[in-house]
């Protein structure tokens, strides 16, 4: 590789995460929406809750173009013809972001995130009732269900919930903790991703954590049925004898 073309690549690699840390931090600013909007639903303020989904389908927006635009700058190096004119990288860039968004599956109001926030005000008060204009046997796919690929780590068998310092693959997307997926790289040869399948090789600089994977875990989190509170079941074993001989 050119110096050059190293250059180039680095300078992609640094516009790009840049964009994924903006796109982490609209992912947490839109699950703040979406609570306070579930919080104006229970309280009857429909106006707020009409106000908030406008201004998430806003922002999901944004966030469509952000995504695009955090992968279509790592392509541009690849799609760069070196030439004795200037390069026009405004054009190159806006060429793999509109390919980007072709292929998207859904964007507007079928997006992941929006749907998201419609599901969890529609359930404030109709909880296991179909939203309206879907049936019940709808699947829809959170947009953390599409970005969490494997719910366990497939090297320590713990949810990725509980790990201590995942990380994730940049190519195939699972997600391992950190310290026994650098050893298996290090020592398994060659390092096959360890999902049955799954037809990747891991490498140490492609396995990171990056600036989603915390934010797709929290959301994964917050989606658990909670665990009954010990604090709140009600201990039987104390009761007096006199009680037990009424039966």
């Amino acid at each position: 590789m050119s110096s050059a073309a190293a250059k180039l690549t680095n300078a992609a690699d640094v516009a790009s995460s840049d964009a994924q840390t903006l796109v982490a931090e609209m992912r947490k600013a839109l699950g703040t929406m979406k609570s306070l909007a579930v919080d104006y639903e229970r309280d009857g303020k429909s106006d707020k809750v009409q106000k908030l989904e406008e201004m998430v389908l806003e922002m999901v927006a944004s966030y469509e173009d952000c995504v695009a635009f955090a992968q279509a700058v790592k392509e541009v190096p690849r799609s760069y013809q070196p030439s004795d004119q200037p390069a026009d990288f405004k054009s190159l860039i806006e060429t793999e972001v509109n390919k980007v968004k072709e292929g998207a599956s859904a964007s507007g109001q079928n997006h992941p995130l929006f749907r998201q926030f419609r599901e969890s005000v529609w359930n404030v008060h109709h909880a296991g009732e179909p939203m309206p204009g879907e049936e019940q046997e709808d699947i829809v796919m959170t947009s953390t269900q599409i970005n969490i690929r494997n719910v366990t780590c497939p090297l320590t068998g713990k949810p990725v919930t509980e790990l201590a310092n995942p990380v994730r693959c940049v190519n195939c997307r699972h997600i391992y903790e950190k310290d026994p997926v650098m050893h298996y790289i290090r020592t398994k040869k060659p390092p096959n991703c360890p999902i049955a399948g799954c037809p990747g090789v891991l490498q140490i600089g492609k396995v990171v954590c990056d600036p989603l994977l915390r934010v797709d875990i929290e959301e994964l989190r917050s989606s658990e049925p909670a665990a009954p509170d010990a604090t709140n079941i009600e201990d039987f074993t104390d009761l007096p004898d006199d009680e037990d001989d009424n039966y």
